[in-house]
């Protein structure tokens, strides 16, 4: 018998893309609550605990009192929200990041899924920490800019809707000037730095799609590194990922500009590294989508790695 999965929160944005991505798949059966009883505590508890696995696409609060209802121990859970992606006891669902990640999500009942700048963030502060190159007390600045689904029903009505009175027409506007971002704390416990690093996010006038970069000073590094050593912890590190792609020296060498839709649909993430050895400066870029690799993409991914299936199913 197919596993059971229901999404607590299927209407939002991550619902609807998840949803999506999960609608015809024969290898699980999708369970859905009655629109009339949505918010019905009832409801949702028994939809809950009947479901083998459960993904939850709610606000912080919501999701901490939806794992609250969870009384049935066999239930496996999948969190977007940011309420539990540094709690004792969730594994983190970035399956590439660190080696063993996926069997440690795999074994687990309780996966938090991470967030969209730091899925790019921490892919490319994580390998030099972890190889020695990137000192853990270095301080780290994150220059990133998003689509603005990024930002949910609000943000989508911001862009989208002229009768909504946050309504912009600005092409780009910046954000979380007080450098208290949600994603901050995420990225500094699961890239291991001492330091709370800078977090410069941007959102402009496009759907989805999403470029974090890393700006480094290379004679601030352990052993002043050139640019291809840098490049090469990071091929390292993710040397056979199927989602997950360095892109070579010699490619973005000769790359003039980027754009942030390039991967949107899809769970890829391009990793580059762009330098200037007389400068002895490093530009590092993570290319994603913030609705699959950020997002959607990720948690199907997830869910196929607890339920034993395919990692790749219905990620193509």
């Amino acid at each position: 018998m197919a596993p059971k999965v229901f999404i607590d929160g299927e209407a939002g944005t991550t619902g609807l893309q998840i949803r999506q991505r999960l609608e015809g798949r024969s290898d699980i059966a999708l369970v859905s609550i009655d629109p009339a009883r949505r918010k019905d505590p009832a409801a949702r508890a028994e939809m809950l605990n009947g479901a083998d696995l459960v993904i939850l696409c709610l606000p912080d609060d919501a999701a901490r009192e939806a794992v609250s209802l969870i009384t049935n121990p066999a239930v496996k859970v999948i969190d977007a929200s940011t309420a539990h992606r540094t709690a004792a006891g969730w594994e983190y669902g970035f399956p590439e990041f660190l080696a063993g990640q996926r069997e440690a999500i795999a074994r687990s009942a309780r996966v938090s899924n991470p967030g969209c700048y730091s899925t790019g963030a921490i892919a490319l502060l994580a390998p030099l920490v972890r190889s020695g190159l990137l000192p853990r007390d270095y301080p780290v600045t994150i220059n990133a800019v998003s689509g603005y689904s990024g930002g949910g029903k609000s943000m989508i009505a911001e862009f989208e809707k002229p009768e909504d009175p946050n309504y912009t027409k600005f092409a780009y506007r910046i954000y979380a000037m007080d450098l208290t971002h949600k994603h901050v704390p995420e990225i500094q416990s699961h890239a291991r730095l001492t330091v709370r690093p800078i977090f410069t996010p941007a959102v402009g006038r496009y759907h989805q799609g999403m470029i974090v970069e890393v700006p480094l000073h290379l004679d601030l590094l352990t052993d002043k590194p050139n640019v291809a050593a840098v490049h090469g912890a990071l091929h390292h590190a993710y040397d056979g990922a199927t989602f997950v792609q360095v892109v070579p020296l010699a490619e973005s060498k000769a790359i003039k500009t980027l754009q942030p839709e390039e991967l949107n649909n899809t769970n890829r993430m391009k990793l580059f590294v762009f330098g200037a050895e007389a400068g002895r400066q490093a530009r590092l870029v993570a290319l994603l989508d913030n609705l699959g690799k950020g997002a959607s993409g990720a948690a199907v991914q997830n869910m196929n790695i607890m339920l034993g299936l395919p990692e790749t199913a219905g990620l193509a």
